[in-house]
């Protein structure tokens, strides 16, 4: 549900004719529905309400810092990927500790400044990135909050181009790789290594791909404990897909359970 309509043929953005907009802006214009985020935000928000849990947004889907600010006033955490988003996270009010920080490029005076914000943690996405993040920590006395990206090896049943949980995906640790890297992680003084996340890919549309994925990162959860490891975070990556065409998504508390 969306609160844009029609109203005697005029487009409206919540009780606002478009048309208005348009004459007093210009266009092209860009428009934004406060009722529609604040509804979508909570309804995949109180979907995980029987579960201790944090909703991240995913700032490069849009960095504006009106709509920022409106997600941290929700409770909302900010998934970031560089060292912009970051800021741009922050300047919106968004707490430090509902922070995590995503992305493969990440520049040690990126680490470093995340550090120094204290972010809820990284999402590491290869053990020659964890050395960096471990290096940058001891480097500046302090310990980095970390958790490994898991890649799972399955099919996220999505566009080729959007599918980031396949084996022959770029993205993240092979399943194969995961104990010894938690191993090596481990051993690193710089690292607090309290998560596990995994991101399958984009625009899915069924929940099957999701629990297979989970299924998957419960496993190794149990393990890399064993190996000493006090796992308290398990983030698992991005949400659902929308409507484009014919597409028929689940409701966010299908996805949830």
């Amino acid at each position: 549900m969306n609160h844009f309509l029609y109203r005697d043929g005029v487009l409206h953005c919540e009780d606002v004719p478009l048309s208005e907009l348009a004459d007093r802006y210009g266009t092209p214009l860009y428009v934004y529905s406060h009722a529609t985020l604040e509804r979508h935000f909570r309804v995949f928000d109180e979907a995980f309400s029987d579960l201790t849990h944090l909703t991240c947004y995913a700032v490069k889907a849009n960095s504006n810092l009106a709509l920022l600010a409106m997600i941290a006033g929700w409770g909302g955490g900010m998934d970031v990927v560089s060292g912009g988003e970051l800021y741009r996270a922050l300047a919106a009010g968004a707490e430090p500790q509902k922070i995590v920080y995503a992305g493969v490029g990440k520049t040690e005076a990126e680490i470093e400044e995340a550090l120094r914000a204290g972010i809820l943690m990284f999402n590491i996405e290869s053990v020659e990135e964890m050395g960096r993040i471990d290096a940058v920590a001891g480097r500046v006395g302090m310990k980095a909050p970390v958790a490994l990206r898991v890649n799972p090896a399955i099919d996220p049943e999505t566009h080729k181009y959007v599918a980031t949980g396949l084996r022959e995906s770029k993205f993240g640790i092979e399943s194969e790789r995961v104990l010894q890297s938690y191993l090596e992680a481990l051993a690193m003084k710089n690292l607090d290594v309290k998560g596990i996340h995994t991101h399958i890919g984009s625009q899915i549309t069924q929940t099957g791909p999701f629990r297979e994925a989970v299924e998957k990162i419960a496993g190794i959860v149990g393990q890399v404990r064993e190996l000493g490891a006090d796992l308290r975070l398990v983030d698992i990556g991005g949400g659902l897909g929308i409507t484009y065409d014919d597409e028929e998504p689940p409701e966010p508390g299908a996805f949830a359970a």
